[in-house]
């Protein structure tokens, strides 16, 4: 059988063809690569920083650099029917092209060769991004390197990427581009709710943005997208009835202004980068806040009380869905641009509930022991009350709503300054960590710098059990707004024994998305008796012309003062809501008037009853590491044998003091009473048993100085040889080893102050060991040192002694 004829130099040219046409396409693609490497598309774009509520809408937008407003569209925010209209209008063949349709640029060319001039153009929406990211004059040239960037884009990006760089960059006339932008400030909607007739209206535009101007020649639009629809309706795009109704839509839109609300928040989330910040600032409870907050400051303008702020946070969610920074953003007399939400202020008393929490995890007090509200001084710090008096034995309950300072600072000083400082910094307290080596005790009183935003967040902590967990801004944080979770964290108390773990009930568990764990910070135990603490109105920072008792909101809330009457603090909470107000001015001039239970309060309630009115919510519920007990009422102990009025408290098994209490104790005394005896000096025969009450010296001298009757311990035994190996006196003023700067032209004299045993009627100082004066215990003496190093002694009538060392050092001042 014959082999069939075969041309062999037909077979040779059409492998050389083929060789040369792939090394051509070859050629021609390392050629693009090449470039495109050493000229990468201008792909970047600045788009305008818009910031949206917890539902999406735009509530506060920012111009780019180039003064335009250029909002990004997302692409989940290109709907079908714009997606669909877009490319009928603009490229039929979007999603089939390489980025170029050649057979529209043949057919532009010879439209325009034959009519020898521009008459028609073949650019796709890939050309037309192109021409957009890099604007050139329309010549051949510009023409060639417009097909050279379409290329590019297609190389790089995907086809719906190209679209929404289109719909993000195309003009709508003036300072307007972008469908996104348009849809705003045209029709005040996102781009996804537009209708049909309205994403045709604003297609047309960016053919003739300088003469289809919206609000000044609706007519010549209507009638240009009404052609677009007719011709729609002929090739079947959309149903008769999609096109009856957008024909029959009339066009009545202006050009609006960009949302500007919630301004300060807004400039803070602004500084985060992004272009779309999603907020967790519900639209509804932020208007009704502003509203409030304004017309408040509004009646305290006649005090010169001119500025407020408020922070709202769900407790449910961890979400800031209220911030108002200031009264009046536009009121430039007054600062009105300041955010009074972010500015460090002095906190007063508001750091006090954290404070007795922690000794309560501590194992340093419950809610019903007692401490000695008496004048103290820690090195030259002598803190006094709000009031400027001493109130004697007072419950931590008590002192706590009637916010005195001089407990604070003792149950402070018994904690240590440390741990109050390591747990604010737990709770993003930034101004306080930055300043935790120049802290003291004075923090407890306001001394240190804390903005309303951390307090508003420090005090979330007691509506989670203890767990504070970061309020967050915006729906991409880590603890973005949703159902609370299950936390389920061990909590072992400072004592190291564990506790079992808990699970909070809805409104009182931490978590949100993604199973956050928060940081503990309290015992949920602690966490509760702060609650219930807080919770009672019968307490002195109740707003006296609070008129609105009918509806009084169930809340638990502290108040706070700064020093000098600067700042007014009232927080806020229920398992709902965390609410956090301040009050004042932002020069820092303090006003008389200015409190927190008075000026600050009344808002917090306002709000509470505003966005949180029916709350039918159970309050919290007592977790299972909280117990109650019967305690002595003069100490807040385990009563012992000699109590005999006992009350309920809580108390944290295996952590709160478990001693039992010692105020009462049996005394030998002589049988006039006048004398006492330890067991080393009791004689054989008369003397009796008698119970006393304990009185520290501290009392003693506040008793005496109020002229409080109480029957004192008799003297002891004089002849006693026990009683002069111990008990020497305590020097109280001057501080051991301070150094004290006296003014050259008028100094003043510096105090001496001792206590002694109750078996001490008098006391003589000696200064660098020469006699100066003797006296009363409790009665205070005033030298006038010498420069330099001076050794101070104060011996007893028993000839008990005790020596300190200052040194001073006169100055000009």
């Amino acid at each position: 059988m014959k082999k069939p004829f075969v041309k062999r130099g037909s077979n040779k040219k059409l492998l050389i063809w083929g060789k040369r046409i792939f090394l051509g396409v070859a050629g021609v693609l390392l050629l693009f690569l090449v470039l495109n490497w050493i000229f990468p598309v201008p792909d970047k774009v600045e788009y305008s920083t818009i910031v949206t509520d917890n539902k999406g809408e735009v509530i506060h937008a920012f111009l780019t650099h180039d003064q335009q407003w250029r909002m990004k569209t997302d692409l989940d925010e290109i709907s079908p029917l714009l997606r669909k209209t877009i490319i009928e209008k603009e490229d039929k063949y979007f999603y089939y092209h390489p980025g170029v349709n050649p057979l529209a640029m043949l057919r532009a060319l010879g439209r325009n060769l034959l009519s020898w001039r521009r008459t028609s153009g073949a650019s796709t929406i890939t050309m037309q991004v192109a021409r957009a990211l890099e604007p050139k004059r329309r010549t051949y040239w510009g023409k060639l390197v417009e097909v050279f960037r379409a290329f590019q884009l297609e190389w790089k990006y995907s086809k719906d990427q190209i679209l929404q760089l289109y719909l993000n960059k195309v003009p709508y006339g003036g300072n307007i581009q972008g469908v996104k932008s348009a849809s705003i400030l045209y029709f005040s909607k996102n781009p996804d709710h537009l209708s049909l007739a309205e994403i045709t209206a604003l297609s047309v535009i960016p053919n003739r943005p300088s003469t289809l101007v919206i609000g000044k020649r609706n007519d010549l639009i209507v009638a240009e997208r009404n052609k677009w629809l007719r011709r729609w309706a002929r090739e079947g795009v959309f149903t008769p009835k999609e096109i009856e109704d957008a024909l029959a839509e009339p066009l009545t839109a202006n050009r609006g202004v960009v949302p500007g609300l919630v301004p300060q928040l807004a400039w803070k989330l602004k500084k985060r980068g992004q272009d779309v910040v999603h907020s967790t600032i519900e639209l509804n409870t932020q208007l009704k806040i502003e509203k409030l907050v304004k017309d408040y400051s509004r009646t305290l303008t006649l005090k010169n009380i001119r500025n407020a702020a408020v922070v709202v946070i769900d407790n449910r969610t961890h979400a800031v869905v209220g911030y108002v920074g200031s009264a009046d953003f536009h009121d430039s007399a007054d600062a009105g641009q300041v955010n009074g939400a972010a500015a460090v202020r002095q906190p007063g008393s508001t750091l006090k509930p954290l404070l007795y929490g922690l000794c309560f995890d501590a194992g340093l007090l419950t809610p019903k022991m007692t401490i000695e509200d008496v004048p103290v001084n820690y090195n030259g710090f002598t803190p006094e009350n709000y009031d400027r008096k001493f109130n004697g034995y007072v419950t931590v309950d008590y002192a706590l709503g009637h916010s005195l300072n001089i407990p604070a600072v003792k149950s402070l000083k018994a904690l240590g300054t440390d741990v109050l400082i390591h747990k604010l910094g737990q709770c993003d307290f930034r101004q306080i960590d930055k300043d935790r080596n120049k802290l003291g005790l004075s923090m407890i009183l306001g001394g240190c710098g804390a903005t309303l935003e951390e307090l508003t967040g420090l005090y979330s902590i007691f509506a989670h059990q203890g767990e504070y967990i970061s309020p967050v801004y915006t729906t991409d944080d880590s603890a973005a707004a949703g159902p609370a979770g299950s936390l389920r964290n061990a909590w072992r108390p400072t004592g190291g024994v564990a506790v079992p773990s808990f699970a909070g009930d809805s409104a009182g568990e931490a978590g949100g998305k993604g199973g956050v764990v928060g940081r503990r910070i309290l015992s949920p135990a602690a966490a509760y008796m702060i609650n219930e603490m807080l919770s009672r109105v019968n307490r002195p920072d109740f707003p006296v012309n609070w008129e609105s008792t009918v509806h009084l909101p169930k809340i638990a809330w502290k108040t706070g003062t700064s020093y000098g009457r600067r700042d007014a603090w009232s927080i806020g909470y229920n398992r709902k809501y965390t609410v956090g107000v301040w009050i004042g001015n932002f020069s820092g001039v303090g006003i008389p008037e200015l409190s927190g239970a008075n000026v600050a309060t009344p808002l917090l309630f306002t709000v509470f009853n505003t966005i949180d009115y029916d709350d039918d919510d159970q309050w919290f519920r007592q977790p299972p590491d909280c117990d109650i007990r019967m305690v002595c009422t003069e100490t807040g102990l385990p009563p012992a044998d000699f109590c005999s009025h006992l009350v309920t408290d809580y108390f944290i098994p295996l952590v709160s003091p478990a001693r039992q209490c010692d105020n009462m104790k049996e005394v030998f005394v002589s049988a006039d009473e006048k004398m006492s005896y330890c067991r080393v000096c009791l004689p054989e025969a008369g003397y009796k048993k008698k119970i006393y009450s304990v009185v520290s010296p501290e009392m003693r001298e506040y008793f005496e100085a109020n002229k409080i009757a109480y029957v004192p311990i008799p003297k002891h035994n004089l002849t006693c040889e026990k009683l002069f190996r111990e008990g020497g006196p305590v020097v109280v003023s001057p501080a051991n080893g301070s150094e004290y700067l006296i003014n050259k032209k008028d100094p003043e004299p510096v105090q001496l102050q001792c206590r002694a045993g109750n078996d001490v009627g008098k006391v003589y100082w000696y200064i660098n060991d020469k006699f100066y004066k003797g006296g009363d215990v409790g009665v205070k003496q005033f030298f006038i040192p010498t420069e330099g190093p001076v050794k101070i002694s104060v011996t007893d009538d028993k000839g008990r002694n005790r020596n300190i060392w200052i040194r001073v050092r006169y100055v000009d001042l």
